[in-house]
């Protein structure tokens, strides 16, 4: 690993070496004004220089004054705490050894629970911004926060790629840009492991009078929480990443680990454009990484943390029945004619049972049997039942144990009705026969569950209902969207590094979960990339993401800031270990 060091006198540059064995190798090279910036700059990747590889790529312009050059621009980035004045030295620390780890983690500790109050001003800017990527009129809003993102990339020293990913059309005709995607790298230490983090700035809609207690862009710290959209989902996490880096970059410690960033603007809108982005860097932005990590969900608990290992894909269904091409009165019609409407009821309510079962044949035939490993998993799980049923607003679940009830929500599917489109709905009455109606519902599927086969399932079966009614009127199935569950190895290196670091920052092991819902950016970097995937919440079960009053707590802002560097050190440390003795096991 090389650093380079500033030292007095201003002409002289301090090149160290750190080599294996901890030994050190001093160069002092002398150069005179011109030369030594020359590779000052180059060694910092300056942010300035335009890349001209691909045409749909452009290096961000950092247009503010590097902090490193400009000790005044974020002071916090130079010093630690106000007693303490900037150096004109970059003192570089080494972060393997284990006899130092545990000062190592409280100096780290330290400084950010002395920056809570800029971390939180960050966040409070972030929110500020109307990053509603589902509202066309707001796109410009989306534009300013990637901006955002990439000016505070840019000046923790990171080389910043603003990746254009054209335009999408809506339904209504109207043509707009897509946000382009941050593609962020910081370090290329070859003996480190390279670690890449997915986060996204966009949000779903808000207004204060949709209930909101507080204006939804302007964060309101309440009682310890942070009330703001976007604080939990996702603007917090992407911003405690962020934080966790500056901390090692403001203490002036040697990087543990290589950083990569991939950061978009339209997730909450189905994150177009970014699969192909994906494959199109698989070989080249991706290709030197070893791990991902997403934190972009939240944990089962209120207050003990969690690793999230897998969640549900998702297959949605039309399922449309015609008669005519016009509303019937039903005083004139009804009782001589085959209504679509009651067609389609009787359709729907042979999908599932009152239990809960699917009861489409061949459906469950291929969902994964439930191991010992998995099943052990479930015992130490904390899950309150009557604290989650008051939640809900429920009366009463299908299961009446933690273990049925988590993996009914996490491993096996779901069949849920959503909807009907075409029926009467206003309030009052309507006396009238609608001539064609349609019903939406969908499947929460798990592995190792096919799309394809379980479209072919439902198709036959619903046909085979139908068919059974002698019904005149037509029936189309069909299924406009589906994504794949995901799944991870738990006992992978990630999650032995992410544990570890849980362990380290909350003092208890956390709880190993899925996801009821569908995350396909986990899938989606896991499957392009085919590397290791880690999903690693700080959000609160009690969050609100996508609800009103969303928030994030202080207290898991600023700890999830810590458990993110203590991570890095965990998984440095691991990969370096398992490293190691994979060389010694070749040699021998």
């Amino acid at each position: 690993m090389f650093s380079f060091h500033w030292c007095s006198p201003p002409c002289t540059l301090h090149l160290k070496c750190c080599i294996a064995g901890g030994k050190r190798m001093k160069h002092v090279l002398q150069d005179r004004q011109g030369g030594l910036q020359s590779m000052f700059r180059s060694y910092f990747s300056n942010v300035c220089h335009l890349q001209a590889t691909e045409t749909k790529r452009e290096r961000y312009q950092h247009h503010s004054t590097h902090p490193l050059q400009n000790p005044s621009s974020r002071s916090r980035l130079l010093t630690l705490k106000d007693s303490i004045p900037f150096s004109p030295v970059l003192l570089s620390k080494t972060v393997m050894s284990s006899s130092s780890s545990s000062s190592l983690e409280m100096e780290i500790f330290q400084y950010i629970d002395a920056h809570q109050k800029d971390f939180i001003k960050d966040l409070t800017e972030w929110v500020a911004v109307e990053s509603d990527s589902v509202q066309p009129h707001l796109r410009k809003e989306v534009m300013r926060m990637m901006a955002l993102a990439a000016d505070r990339l840019a000046a923790l020293g990171a080389t910043v790629d603003l990746v254009n990913l054209g335009s999408h059309q809506l339904p209504d005709g109207q043509v707009l840009p897509l946000p382009s995607v941050i593609l962020g790298e910081l370090g290329k230490d070859p003996q480190n492991p390279t670690v890449c983090f997915y986060g996204h700035v966009d949000v779903q809609p808000a207004k204060k009078e949709d209930g909101w207690n507080t204006d939804p862009y302007t964060l309101t710290e309440i009682d310890g929480n942070l009330y703001g959209r976007g604080a939990t989902d996702n603007k917090g996490p992407v911003l405690a990443w962020i934080n966790a880096v500056e901390t090692l970059k403001a203490l002036k410690l040697v990087m543990p680990v290589n950083f990569k960033f991939v950061i978009e603007g339209m997730e909450e809108a189905g994150s177009l454009g970014l699969e192909k982005l994906l494959e199109e860097e698989n070989q080249s932005f991706f290709s030197d990484v070893d791990y991902i990590v997403i934190s972009d969900n939240l944990w089962l608990s209120n207050t003990k943390p969690a690793l999230t290992y897998g969640s549900r894909g998702n297959a949605c269904f039309f399922v449309e029945v015609e008669c005519g091409s016009k509303d019937l009165h039903s005083g004139t019609f009804g009782g001589i004619i085959h209504e679509p409407l009651l067609d389609l009821i009787a359709l729907l309510d042979s999908l599932v049972d009152s239990t809960g079962h699917i009861q489409i044949p061949g459906i469950y035939d291929n969902v994964a049997a439930l191991t010992e490993e998995e099943r052990k998993l479930y015992e130490s799980i904390e899950f309150d039942i009557e604290e989650h049923r008051n939640n809900c607003g429920v009366k009463k679940f299908l299961y009446g144990t933690k273990e049925e009830i988590l993996q009914h929500l996490w491993r096996y599917p779901s069949l849920s009705i959503h909807g009907i489109e075409g029926a009467f709905h206003e309030p009052g009455i309507k006396t009238v026969i609608p001539a064609k109606v349609i019903g939406k519902f969908s499947i929460r599927q798990v592995p190792h569950m096919d799309l394809s086969v379980v479209e072919k399932q439902v198709v036959e079966h619903l046909e085979g209902v139908f068919s059974k009614r002698n019904s005149p009127n037509r029936l189309k199935v069909s299924m406009p969207l589906g994504a794949k569950p995901w799944l991870a190895d738990v006992n992978d290196l990630l999650y032995k590094a992410g544990r570890m670091a849980i362990k380290t920052v909350f003092g208890e092991d956390p709880d190993f979960i899925r996801d009821g819902s569908t995350i396909p950016v986990a899938r989606m970097f896991q499957t392009v990339t085919q590397k290791s995937v880690m999903m690693l919440p700080i959000g609160a079960a009690d969050d609100g993401e996508h609800s009103q009053n969303e928030k994030i707590s202080r207290h898991n802002y600023i700890e999830g800031t810590k458990l993110f560097a203590a991570f890095f050190l965990e998984i440095s440390k691991l990969h370096r270990n398992l490293h190691e003795t994979s060389h010694t096991e070749t040699i021998n």
